[in-house]
């Protein structure tokens, strides 16, 4: 029986990846034919399913849209700022979710590329009192349409991070991180075995009962401490947000569609900063 499934892609989880230049379309050591060869793999294992494929890294623009041509059950989202950006798209229709690319969140020790949501703005994330990492945010908006996570693909810093929350999806390794700009990459054969077994296994053998839905309980409380007081200062003008400190907001609320939304928002409106000093 043909599954729908929701991807979220990222970049810097991938094998084969160490440094920002890696990931940036703008420069000369952009790896993305490296990238694309670990999403053919990882897609050739599902192509008897109905795919929806959301490219969230930086702009959305990374995967090229020909690559529907090869696989024509993928339907792809590309493109820039969008409501619910890494979860666009997701709703109670998915059998379940798969986080393709992902990495560890900010200040994991040894992690490679580690931040969470904007390497620039924010120093770190809470929701409970939890550390927060990209993947726990985004199971928990899965959450809210009851869809389970059934799947991440990243480095082993994120798998482990995440592995305590959601014990029961299937994690694939892609690297061990040793350092910000640092990680042992397994051997390009395996790993592509590994994404084109695994996902086969999603496609086959696995029932979306299989998997955990993920949520956090109310009232959900959303801390964020930013790189600077200016981020701060300018977070600190939305509706429900407190300032705890220089450096720290806090919102609470019972939705966390509310809490997601707001997270989103305080990321955009970072952007600005680099404008105003």
């Amino acid at each position: 029986m043909q599954k729908k499934i929701f991807i979220s892609f990222d970049y810097e989880g991938l094998a084969g990846i160490t440094n920002w230049s890696d990931v940036d379309k703008r420069s000369a050591d952009y790896k993305r034919q490296e990238m694309l060869r670990q999403l053919r793999a990882f897609l050739s294992g599902l192509e008897g399913d109905y795919v929806f494929l959301v490219d969230s890294h930086a702009t959305g623009d990374n995967i090229p849209w020909e690559i529907t041509e090869e696989f024509p059950n993928v339907n792809l989202v590309s493109g820039g700022v969008r409501q619910y950006y890494m979860m666009y798209g997701i709703d109670d229709s998915f059998d379940f979710a798969v986080f393709f690319g992902y990495h560890a969140g900010i200040g994991k020790l040894h992690a490679n590329m580690d931040h969470t949501y904007s390497s620039s703005s924010i120093h770190n994330i809470w929701i409970n009192g939890t550390e927060m990492n990209e993947a726990l945010i985004n199971a928990a908006f899965a959450g809210l349409y009851n869809v389970p996570i059934a799947c991440i693909v990243g480095d082993d810093k994120v798998v482990k991070e995440t592995k305590e929350y959601i014990p029961n999806a299937l994690y694939i390794s892609t690297k061990q991180s040793i350092g910000r700009h640092s990680a042992v990459m397994k051997p390009l054969p395996i790993a592509l075995n590994e994404l084109e077994e695994s996902a086969r296994q999603l496609s086959t053998k696995r029932r979306r009962e299989d998997f955990q839905v993920f949520k956090f309980s109310t009232p959900i409380e959303l801390v964020v401490e930013f790189s600077d007081t200016l981020r701060a200062d300018l977070v600190s003008s939305m509706p429900l947000v407190e300032r705890i400190d220089g450096r720290k907001v806090r919102l609470i609320h019972e939705d966390y569609k509310v809490v997601f939304e707001a997270l989103l928002a305080m990321t955009y409106i970072c952007a600005a900063a680099k404008y105003l000093v």
